[in-house]
C-alpha cells in the first residue's frame, strides 16, 4: 500500500486534494499543480470556487495569471463527496478562537466528519491547520477509528504538517520554506515526507504529530512574547522620552545573541494573536498555567488602547476634542502589503475611537471594500488618498505601513499624524509616535 502511494507521488500520477482555499491552501494548490499533479480544491465558499474556475484571484499577492496557468491541472469544487477521489487530502481550514478565547475546532471537526464518510484505502490525510497538541489523534484518528474499519499506517496514512506561510514575504515562498511532517506511524511519516518532498525543497520528518503541532505553536508563541516585550518597552521608553525604534536599531548591531522585534499598534493575522491561546487552553488539562503566554497576550491586547489614548491626547494638545473629530485610519490589513484583515488591530483602534465619539474612515489600497465585519455590519469603502480628501481629516493614524502609500503627502496635508510603525524616521512637528 505505502509503496504504491509513494510511487504515484513520485511519478506525479497521484491526485491531491486541498480543503480550504485561502492564504494557506491556495499556494499549496498552485505548487502541486506547477509540479504536474492533478489537484482538486475544496471550499465551502461557492463564490471562491466560481472565481477560481474563471481564473480570478481573490488574494492580492496571488496574481490571476497564476490561477489561469494551472487550470488545466486544477479543479475547484464545493462538493465534499468528491473527497474520495484524491490520493492525498490536505486540510487548511480555519482554527479561530471564540469570544471567550477558547479554541474553536468546529471547522476541523466538520472536515474530519466529511473525510470519514469517504476515507478509503491507500489515502493520505495531512492536517496543516494550526491547533493544540493532540488534535490529530483526538479529532481525526479517533473519528476515523470509530467510523471506519481501516487501520492507520497500513490501510491509510495520517500526518500533521504545520503551515508556515508568510503572505507577501519577498524572501520566502511555499517551495523554499522548510516543512515539518509528523506521522501517527512510521509509514504515515514516510508517506507525508514523500508528498511534501515533491513540492518543497526541504522536508524535516519529526517523531510524532504532537511534536509538529507543538513546534508550530512554539514558533508563534516566540514571536508573540518577544513582540509583547518590545511593546512594553515602548510604553516605558515613551514615558522616559526615549526613542524605542532607535534603541532597537542600536541593539540590533550586536551580531550574536539578539534578534530585533518591533512594536506596533497590536497583533493581527490568524496566527500570532490566536495560536498561543490554543496551548494555554490545552495546558489547563494538565493543571498548568502558561503565565508568559497570558502576560504577552495582555500586553499585546492593550496596545490599541495606547494608540487611541495617544491620539486623543495629541488632539487635546492641539485644542481639538476627540468627540466629532474626523480621523483617518491608514491601513486596515494586519500587516504591510497584504489584503488580509483577520484579527487586525485596526478594528480595535476603530472601536475605541468610535466609542469616544470620533468620526472614523479608512484608507487601504489593499482593502478597497470591507463587506461585513462585527465593526462594519454594512459595506464600507476605502477613501481616496488625495489632497482634497485628506484635508478634511483632523488626524490620521498609521496602522499598517503599506509601501505604496505616499506618507510625505499624508504628513504635509493632515494636521496630525499618529505613527505606530516608525514610518517617519526624522522628527516632524505634526507627527506623534505611538
Amino acid at each position: 500500500m505505502l509503496s504504491a502511494l509513494i510511487g504515484r507521488i513520485n511519478n506525479r500520477t497521484a491526485t491531491v486534494g486541498v480543503i480550504g482555499l485561502g492564504y494557506v491552501g491556495l499556494p499549496l494548490v498552485i505548487r502541486f499543480a506547477e509540479e504536474g499533479f492533478k489537484v482538486i480544491g475544496f471550499d465551502v465558499d461557492s463564490s471562491k470556487v466560481e472565481k477560481l474556475k474563471k481564473g480570478v484571484s481573490y488574494i492580492k499577492h496571488i496574481p490571476a495569471e497564476k490561477i489561469r496557468s494551472i487550470l488545466k491541472n486544477f479543479t475547484p469544487t464545493s462538493d465534499m463527496k468528491r473527497l474520495e477521489e484524491p490520493d492525498a487530502v490536505i486540510i487548511c481550514v480555519p482554527t479561530p478562537l471564540d469570544h471567550h478565547l477558547q479554541p474553536d475546532v468546529s471547522y476541523l471537526e466538520k472536515t474530519a466528519r466529511d473525510i470519514a464518510t469517504t476515507l478509503r484505502k491507500n489515502q493520505l490525510i495531512c492536517v496543516e491547520s494550526t491547533t493544540y497538541p493532540g488534535t490529530t489523534r483526538e479529532i481525526f484518528l479517533s473519528l476515523f477509528e470509530q467510523q471506519t474499519k481501516l487501520v492507520v499506517g497500513r490501510d491509510y496514512f495520517l500526518v500533521f504538517s504545520p503551515e508556515r506561510e508568510d503572505p507577501a514575504n519577498p524572501n520566502f515562498e511555499t517551495r523554499t520554506i522548510p516543512k515539518l511532517v509528523g506521522g501517527i506511524t512510521a509509514n504515515c511519516r514516510k508517506a507525508g515526507t514523500a508528498l511534501y518532498g515533491a513540492i518543497i525543497i526541504r522536508v524535516i520528518p519529526v517523531s510524532s504529530p504532537e511534536i509538529a503541532e507543538s513546534s508550530k505553536l512554539l514558533e508563534n508563541i516566540y514571536r508573540a512574547v518577544n513582540i509583547a516585550l518590545v511593546n512594553e518597552l515602548k510604553l516605558l521608553f515613551d514615558r522616559m522620552g526615549i526613542n524605542v525604534w532607535e534603541v532597537i536599531a542600536a541593539a540590533a548591531t550586536k551580531p550574536f545573541g539578539y534578534q530585533p522585534f518591533y512594536p506596533g499598534p497590536g497583533l493581527g493575522g490568524h496566527c500570532i494573536p490566536v495560536d498561543p491561546f490554543y496551548l494555554t487552553w490545552k495546558a489547563r488539562e494538565y493543571d498548568f498555567h502558561t503565565r508568559f503566554i497570558e502576560l504577552a497576550g495582555e500586553i499585546n491586547t492593550s496596545m490599541p488602547y495606547y494608540v487611541a489614548e495617544k491620539t486623543i491626547a495629541a488632539l487635546n494638545q492641539r485644542g481639538k476634542a476627540i468627540h466629532n473629530a474626523k480621523i483617518l485610519l491608514v491601513g486596515l490589513a494586519y500587516k504591510k502589503n497584504v489584503d488580509d484583515i483577520r484579527e487586525s488591530p485596526s478594528f480595535a483602534v476603530l472601536k475605541i475611537l468610535l466609542s469616544r465619539g470620533a468620526k472614523v474612515e479608512y484608507h487601504d489600497p489593499y482593502v478597497p471594500t470591507v463587506e461585513h465585519t462585527r465593526q462594519f455590519p454594512k459595506p464600507v469603502f476605502s477613501v481616496k488618498f488625495t489632497p482634497a480628501v485628506l484635508k478634511k481629516f483632523d488626524a490620521a493614524v498609521i496602522i499598517t505601513d503599506h509601501d505604496c502609500v505616499d506618507y510625505n503627502l499624508l504628513a504635509k496635508t493632515v494636521p496630525l499624524v499618529i505613527d505606530t510603525r516608525n514610518v517617519y524616521k526624522r522628527t516632524r512637528k505634526n507627527v506623534v509616535k505611538a
